[in-house]
């Protein structure tokens, strides 16, 4: 009974702050580096803080989590209205990061590894907010990861605290999983969420032990960082905005439905994780499978990433 009650009040947050970002004129306009075409309320991703805050109110989520995920929230919906320098928001991220940290007990357990898990962390954040670029695929992409994290036999304890979360994907994507989404989750959902995702992340392979979680977001983590590789081949600024992506050249060179390419991801996502659930079951989730299917799932995207970009050439000649 709890869980419906509240996904009636996350839709009921959603509709208020509607209000809000209409009368404030809180918009995204489209541009030359857009996948969209019309204005569309920025900021609806900001029910994914607000789940955690309620989490937290309910007894779900410790405090650290909770500031973490709220002030990386603060900053960048500051940044969805007002765009801030970088610093801002880069120690916003290191802070949260650092709780994040805290809360796992890192400093104690991993403390010669943290740099390198600090700046995985931060290139996950990145990561994930660059994605979010088309309606659907950052809350499908999000809801089925929540999914597949709770399938995990780890992490029965924290199922209150997954589907308060799931929830609020639900009722965020009934606003933006459509063909002309009415919001988009904007700075300070994807990069709340991202942080949520990193942190269960974290957790999933310390509480379990298996390295091969990290397969859980692969489909993103491949897809970005081709793309940062191809970029820096040809001398671009990763850091600027840009249309080259996979899922961007599919939605907008060959103008596939945003919705088909939100699902394309996601589905081949989840597909991975049910193959990982069912090794993990029968316990050959080990770093000889993990290697070998990581290999193949690079091989194959870069095959299709080659394919896409033929059919564009071919359509511009």
């Amino acid at each position: 009974m709890i869980y419906i009650a509240l996904l009636f009040l996350f839709i009921g947050i959603e509709l208020i702050y509607f209000k809000i970002a209409d009368h404030f004129n809180i918009i995204d306009k489209p541009n030359s580096r857009s996948s969209h075409t019309s204005i569309t309320l920025r900021g609806g991703g900001i029910i994914f803080p607000f789940a955690i805050l309620i989490a937290y109110i309910l007894g779900y989520v410790s405090l650290s989590i909770t500031i973490a995920v709220v002030l990386v929230a603060i900053v960048s919906f500051i940044d969805d209205i007002k765009p801030l320098s970088q610093l801002p928001r880069f120690a916003s991220h290191a802070i949260a990061i650092c709780l994040v940290f805290y809360d796992l007990g890192l400093f104690t357990q991993l403390f010669w590894i943290l740099p390198v898990i600090f700046i995985l962390m931060i290139g996950w954040v990145n990561v994930f907010n660059f994605m979010d670029g088309i309606n659907g695929i950052t809350v499908l992409y999000s809801f089925f990861a929540i999914v597949s994290f709770s399938f995990i036999e780890i992490n029965k304890e924290s199922l209150p605290l997954l589907i308060t979360m799931g929830l609020s994907c639900c009722a965020f994507g009934i606003f933006n999983v459509r063909k002309r989404a009415k919001t988009f989750a904007g700075d300070v959902g994807s990069i709340s969420m991202a942080l949520f995702l990193g942190y269960f992340m974290m957790k999933t392979i310390l509480d379990s032990g298996q390295i091969g979680y990290l397969l859980f977001l692969s489909v993103y983590g491949i897809d970005s960082v081709i793309t940062i590789f191809t970029r820096i081949k040809k001398k671009e600024n990763i850091l600027t905005p840009h249309r080259s992506h996979l899922y961007q050249y599919l939605a907008n060179e060959l103008g596939y439905s945003h919705l088909v390419v939100s699902l394309l991801y996601s589905g081949i996502q989840v597909s991975i994780n049910v193959i990982l659930l069912y090794l993990q079951q029968i316990g050959e989730l080990s770093l000889q499978i993990i290697v070998p299917f990581l290999l193949f799932q690079i091989l194959f995207y870069l095959w299709i990433r080659k394919r896409v970009v033929q059919k564009i050439t071919l359509q511009k000649i």
